[in-house]
């Protein structure tokens, strides 16, 4: 194997690790955690999470294992399932992240009605739509032999095999990105932006507020004058910094591969096969950042996370402060009979 594909073997195999510690960790956090799971935007997040979990274990593995053997990995038929199951776990995780906005949008919109307007059963009626859209695609795609083995990615994913059907499979692939990749990025965008509008309105007024309680304060200590000047600025910064950070990644980590799923319908535009691979790396590596962008950076996941280190390190560290537990209550019980006597 050449150097490249070394790295891209490893880079491979961090991503399938990351992905596996991650999403688990979030799975653990929703079973632990009951007020999660009240939440009506955990229906979205554990779909995600499931999305991930299986093509962490079903597809990456075989990627990999095309990549360092340079063949398709199993027959035919097993090479077909597998890409099927890509095509409907990758387009329901973009799905997914479009609910998850969209969710977002309506309870910053409209707070005071956001729990009469979204429900666990709205939830429920919406992520039927993504199974029904991503089943939809993917069975057409089984149906009309447009799933095998891809040399260019080193993956079992779409690909007209027969090369008897080229205008068609264009048309289906322009079609599908279109409605998956297209139509979640337009619904990251506008739900996204939104939210940022009424956050920074939302922090203008703060600020207002902010500045004529300082104004009034005349004889405010000029330290505590410039702490409120710099939480404003953090204020700020941090909406954007969020809004950036969903839409940075999905872009990030998809537009690459659907860039190139396009582009290599001309059959005159020549395509690295080391690329190809970087942008399925890059693809699967959403797999690995969905739970720290969604997740785990989330005040109530990190006090989750560290009420189950607690709880695992409770016995451990009370095993180990035993004996000498024991013996400071001997201690201090005879200075206590001693201070008795003596008064």
């Amino acid at each position: 194997m050449a150097a490249v594909e070394v790295l891209l073997s490893v880079l491979m195999l961090v991503i399938i690790v990351v992905s596996l510690l991650s999403n688990g960790v979030v799975l653990i956090c929703f079973l632990y955690n009951p007020q999660i799971r009240k939440q009506v935007p955990c229906v979205f997040t554990l779909n995600l999470t499931f999305c991930n979990l299986l093509l962490t274990v079903s597809n990456m593995p075989l990627t990999l294992v095309g990549l360092v053997n340079k063949a398709q990995p199993g027959s035919d038929t097993f090479c077909q399932l597998v890409g099927f199951s890509e095509t409907f776990l990758t387009t329901n995780s973009m799905l997914s992240m479009a609910a998850l906005s969209i969710d977002r949008w309506i309870a910053v919109v409209f707070p005071l009605r956001y729990h009469s307007r979204i429900r666990h059963r709205d939830a429920a009626l919406v992520l039927g739509y993504t199974w029904i859209h991503s089943m939809s695609f993917s069975t057409a795609a089984a149906c009309l032999s447009w799933v095998g083995y891809r040399p260019l990615y080193a993956s079992c994913t779409l690909s007209d095999v027969t090369d008897n059907s080229q205008t068609p499979f264009v048309v289906f692939t322009v079609v599908f990105h279109s409605l998956t990749f297209l139509l979640s990025f337009l619904v990251l965008c506008v739900t996204y932006l939104k939210v940022l509008k009424v956050a920074r309105f939302h922090c203008r007024r703060i600020d207002v507020i902010t500045m004529q309680t300082l104004v009034l304060l005349v004889d405010i200590h000029p330290s505590v004058r410039e702490r409120c000047l710099e939480e404003k600025k953090r204020r700020r910064q941090r909406a954007t910094r969020k809004i950036s950070t969903f839409i940075g990644t999905f872009m990030v980590c998809f537009a690459p591969y659907v860039i190139t799923r396009i582009v290599e319908l001309f059959p005159s535009v020549p395509i690295d096969h080391r690329w190809g691979v970087v942008s399925k790396c890059l693809a699967y590596s959403k797999a690995a950042c969905d739970p720290f962008v969604y997740s785990l950076l989330r005040n109530q996941y990190k006090k989750t996370c560290g009420d189950i280190i607690n709880r695992l390190l409770k016995p451990s560290s009370m095993n180990a402060s035993g004996p000498g537990h024991h013996d400071n209550h001997e201690t201090r019980g005879r200075n206590n009979t001693v201070q008795t006597a003596a008064d």
